[in-house]
């Protein structure tokens, strides 16, 4: 007869908890911006309950990412920048903020370039008006500009063209990209080409996370339609933990003594 400690069973094992996921998002003095970024958090946290997901930005607006790192403590964390292309964001500012706070972080990729991307480009155009169906007469004629901020990294501006690649393999048409400040050419350089090129169906897709002046000072340069910023659509919640996921694989988090040197 068994005794009664072998019909106790085995004490669970807690699978530890995943690290953290901080999203670090730019900042803006534009409310929309804000709100977007926590709704498109909302988003993560509903596709992956078992992530915890925070919030930390660059400059702005609060929380700043220190105040975010700090509050994890030595909590192990992915930091996942909601930034399009490399640039001094990515390569300077994160992380020394990183280090600064001495947490144990591995920094993920920026967003783009990536097809899932392209796929929010392309539904955020379709919502503005882009035909989902264009004969080649109407196809010779049209174009559309990839609206981005802008950096002096040369890897940005290499990235942004990546991604204006793609977007014309998808749709179809040259797609030029334009930059709000620090690149070139501008959006009305952009249009002026275009149209020299026959080009008059010219639509804007906003290469920008969320709402913000350069969003708009963009989207009012636009001849014909211009789409909506990339903000909450679902792709880029895929994407976010993709990146998360990417950088997990490589296992590879920094002890603060390294982060540091």
């Amino acid at each position: 007869m068994p005794s009664q400690l072998s019909l106790v069973p085995p004490p669970a094992t807690r699978r530890p908890a995943p690290p953290a996921l901080v999203v670090v998002a730019h900042g803006s003095r534009d409310p929309r911006a804000l709100s977007t970024v926590r709704a498109l958090l909302d988003r993560v946290r509903a596709l992956r309950p078992d992530v915890p997901v925070h919030l930390g930005h660059i400059e702005l607006n609060a929380p700043l990412l220190p105040d975010t790192l700090a509050a994890l403590g030595d909590t192990e964390a992915v930091l996942v920048p909601l930034l399009l292309s490399r640039g001094y964001h990515v390569k300077q500012d994160i992380p020394e903020m990183a280090a600064a706070a001495g947490a144990r972080t591995h920094l993920a990729a920026p967003l783009g370039p990536h097809p899932l991307l392209v796929d929010a480009l392309q539904a955020r155009l379709t919502e503005a008006g882009w035909p989902t169906h264009m004969d080649e007469a109407t196809r010779r004629t049209s174009a559309v500009i990839l609206a981005a901020a802008g950096s002096r990294d040369p890897d940005a501006k290499t990235d942004t063209g990546r991604t204006a690649h793609l977007l014309a393999a998808r749709l179809g048409v040259p797609v030029i990209p334009a930059y709000a400040s620090a690149a070139t050419p501008t959006v009305q350089t952009a249009v002026r080409t275009l149209i020299a090129r026959g080009r008059h169906r010219i639509a804007l897709a906003s290469y920008f996370t969320a709402p913000g002046r350069f969003a708009t000072e963009c989207a009012q340069a636009a001849p014909w339609i211009a789409a909506a910023p990339l903000g909450t659509h679902p792709s880029m919640a895929r994407l976010l933990l993709h990146r998360y996921d990417e950088a997990l694989a490589t296992r590879a988090f920094e002890e603060p003594a390294l982060a540091s040197a």
